[in-house]
């Protein structure tokens, strides 16, 4: 008899930076993964990426960091993680996130967010066709400009139907049901 493994649909969340009044959608997000099944993955820090591990950890998931093993001090990670990993690269941590990302969401940041977010996004053109969601109305606005500016253009080549923008927690909570119906079929 064989028996198969399944492990818990991952979301990387990417945010740090909060946008005025956005740190509640953060936690409203955090809690609508764990009641959806996913495991929250992160830098581990402060500010969104804490405000949605306490939503996360309050609906029972399980909270990841990933960060960098010779890391500038960017203070202590918050009480919400219960397992952390050590990244010797930023390439490194990047990948630490994607390749094991069955769900992306961002929302407002700083640098860091973009980056990693700009990462995803290639990842899920060029790599794998994770699902890419940007969560809130800072990321929306940057989603809108970035296709105004010919930034995020779809292509024969490089379709971008992983991608959508939601602009609150009903939206995400609407396509998270859609995401687990797709993954319950497969």
């Amino acid at each position: 008899m064989t028996t198969t493994i399944h492990r818990p649909a991952v979301a990387l969340f990417a945010g740090v930076v909060p946008p005025e009044g956005e740190e509640p959608l953060a936690e409203r997000a955090g809690t609508a993964l764990a009641k959806a099944g996913y495991a929250l993955m992160h830098g581990g820090y402060n500010g969104l990426m804490e405000a949605a591990a306490r939503g996360a950890a309050r609906g029972g998931a399980p909270v990841t960091a990933i960060t960098l093993a010779d890391r500038p001090d960017w203070g202590p990670l918050n009480s919400h993680v219960t397992t952390t990993r050590y990244a010797s690269t930023m390439g490194e941590r990047l990948h630490g996130y994607l390749d094991h990302a069955d769900l992306v969401v961002a929302m407002g940041g700083g640098v860091g967010t973009l980056h990693e977010l700009s990462a995803a996004l290639y990842y899920a053109t060029a790599i794998r066709p994770v699902p890419v969601r940007l969560l809130g109305p800072t990321a929306c606005r940057l989603s809108a400009f970035l296709r105004s500016e010919g930034w995020l253009t779809q292509t024969p080549t490089r379709p971008l139907g992983f991608l959508r923008e939601l602009p609150d927690a009903e939206a995400l909570i609407a396509d998270l049901e859609t995401l687990r119906a797709r993954r319950c079929e497969r």
